[in-house]
């Protein structure tokens, strides 16, 4: 699984990191979305495809 994150796309609304924080953390400054790992390990997969899916900004691409 390869993950990436369209900085400029992303409305910081933390989606994310609610359901992978492992994988997704937030800028202190303005809450944009950060990528801690682009190439998750299978047993976080679940978790990176939630994220990705309830982004509203759609700002989340994953790569299997």
């Amino acid at each position: 699984m390869k993950v990436t994150v369209d900085q400029v796309k992303c409305v910081a609304a933390g989606h994310c990191v609610m359901h992978a924080d492992e994988v997704f953390d937030q800028r202190d400054d303005d809450g944009i979305v950060e990528l801690l790992d682009p190439n998750p390990p299978e047993e976080l997969a679940d978790e990176v495809r939630q994220a990705a899916a309830v982004c509203p900004a759609m700002a989340i691409h994953v790569e299997e």
